[in-house]
């Protein structure tokens, strides 16, 4: 049985990853780890862990941390560059589920996070978690950047078409919603329930950070430099990204060879279900899962082609494919602790 520490234990997705393990055939919570609830067992913080978790929260201590056989940082944003090379001088491996090591170019961080990154050795080290897309270069990674959930919805709905130059890469527009757990557990006035609740709104319009990761990975697939408009919203649901992509489809092509590509990369995918007509995602059929749900229409009236993809933000949106990307590291079966 290995011995997992995950850093940040009670925010969402280290709460997710925690719960996901708690059942898992091979890994177990060895060391957890809250800066705000130092003191207090994980089930005093979410009683639903009572006589499944009782851990102990603890303040990161590298010594235990060493003690363990595998490590998840679930800190926020820019903390997690701090921590995440202490973490490596364990030597053990590593998947950090915040944005500090998913842009390849560290000049990106000052524009899109606020702050400058300062371990940009680790940027080139570490591996773009989506195990449906880099699976061979995660097996042999010390350094799993797990990626955003949007962009998770996004690349596994483009992945295909870009591999096989069947799309226009000039004109991609991603219209995407989220639920409110996205913006993490610390309060915040917007996502207060007065005030958003009853409503729908965009926001970061045209600056939201998860925009050069989607740019950088839909870019490594197509083998050009891509720039997508990309606009998020937020739903008044509790978990769920759904995300409706508009494309042009190259001449030649129609929705029978479009199936056939889709089979081609994901029929063997234990984690990516293709729906056909009438069939389409929906964010509750994927709620708790760790399954993104993919489907298409080719309006042939306007000659778009629209994509759709929805996922559970906190399960392979960020905890789930943690997981997943671990079980790889590990050489597990992917699928364990997560069907």
């Amino acid at each position: 049985m290995f011995k997992v520490a995950i850093i940040g234990a009670t925010g969402y997705t280290g709460r997710e990853v925690a719960g996901i393990l708690a059942r898992h055939p091979y890994a177990r919570p060895h060391y957890l780890t809250s800066e705000s609830f130092a003191g207090q067992r994980l089930d005093q913080v979410y009683p639903q862990f009572r006589s499944v978790l009782e851990l102990p929260l603890e303040k990161a201590e590298m010594k235990k941390v060493a003690d363990c056989d595998f490590i998840f940082s679930a800190l926020p944003h820019g903390h997690a560059m701090e921590i995440v090379p202490e973490l490596l001088a364990t030597g053990k491996m590593v998947v950090d589920l915040s944005g500090d090591f998913r842009l390849k170019d560290g000049a990106l961080y000052p524009k899109w996070y606020g702050y400058e990154h300062r371990h940009p050795k680790l940027l080139a080290q570490s591996i773009y978690g989506v195990p449906e897309v880099n699976r061979t270069e995660i097996r042999e990674a010390e350094l799993v950047a797990n990626p955003g959930c949007y962009p998770t919805s996004i690349l596994l709905a483009l992945k295909p078409l870009l591999l096989e130059g069947l799309v226009e890469t000039t004109d991609i527009i991603v219209d995407a919603k989220s639920g409110v757990s996205g913006a993490g557990r610390s309060p915040q006035l917007p996502f207060h329930f007065p005030e958003c609740a009853e409503n729908f709104k965009a926001y970061k319009v045209a600056g939201h950070q998860h925009t050069p990761e989607i740019e950088q990975e839909l870019s490594a697939l197509s083998d050009r430099q891509l720039t997508i408009t990309f606009t998020p919203h937020l739903v008044p649901m509790i978990r769920g990204i759904f995300s409706t992509i508009y494309l042009r489809l190259k001449e030649g092509f129609d929705e029978n060879t479009l199936w056939e590509v889709y089979n081609k990369y994901y029929g063997g995918e234990q984690f990516v279900r293709l729906l056909q007509p009438p069939g389409l995602p929906e964010t509750k059929f994927v709620s708790g899962s760790n399954f993104c749900d993919i489907s298409f229409r080719l309006d042939k009236r306007t000659g778009r082609l629209i994509v759709l993809s929805a996922i559970d933000n906190l399960i392979k949106g960020a905890a789930g494919q943690a997981v997943q990307n671990m079980n790889i590291m590990l050489g597990l079966p992917e699928e364990c602790g997560l069907k």
